[in-house]
């Protein structure tokens, strides 16, 4: 479980595909001799097992391995050597929730559609799939790339969230573009109201 509290910047040290998962090593700035194995670190809002780690040149690294699944439902697919990504550690027992509760399962991928400054902030405009707008609500939650972030506005097939300075220098946001391809995870507790509402419609 995570809060969608950017710790870390981290970037692609290598990506290779096997015949099942896909192996992939990341540097952060997160201390090597502390990272355990078997532990979850959310990548770009992928919560992904911790399966190597070390030290190399002198920068800390990790690696995860990535199923068929994943990779089929996510935004890994488009990632290579000196990618940016969002990294957060696992929630731990007694830390401060700063966002929401997010839990790393991504609901769909999103298209940066529009990029616009709005006083020393940016205001992104991202286009997602129809199946998921439903979920997405004016001052709900959503996390992008890991990153909890409220909604300012909502239309039919797309949503905006403003983008502060302090999250600007802290995230990937400071690199995305139009076009750029983004991990969505939908707030927990839409999924759940929208299973109950469902369940009692099946039972009527």
């Amino acid at each position: 479980m995570f809060t969608g509290t950017i710790k870390d910047v981290g970037e692609i040290k290598s990506v290779t595909k096997g015949s099942g998962d896909t192996a992939i090593e990341i540097f952060t700035s997160f201390d090597a001799n502390y990272i355990e194995i078997g532990s979850l670190i959310s990548c770009n809002g992928v919560s992904l097992t911790v399966v190597r780690h070390g030290i190399s040149g002198g920068r800390s690294w990790f690696a995860v391995d990535v199923s068929k699944e994943t990779m089929s439902v996510t935004s890994i697919p488009t990632w290579t050597k000196g990618t940016k990504i969002n990294l957060e550690h696992a929630l731990r027992m007694g830390e401060e929730i700063g966002g929401h509760i997010v839990t790393g399962h991504v609901d769909g991928v999103i298209e940066v559609a529009d990029i616009k400054p709005a006083g020393d902030s940016m205001v992104f405009t991202f286009k997602a799939p129809k199946m998921l707008m439903p979920y997405i609500a004016v001052k709900g939650c959503v996390a992008i790339d890991g990153l909890s972030l409220t909604v300012n506005e909502v239309q039919k097939d797309t949503f905006k969230v403003n983008i502060i300075p302090h999250m600007q220098r802290t995230t990937n946001f400071s690199i995305m573009h139009i076009g750029d391809k983004a991990n969505l995870e939908i707030d927990i507790l839409a999924r759940y109201i929208a299973r109950i509402f469902g369940k009692s419609e099946d039972d009527k």
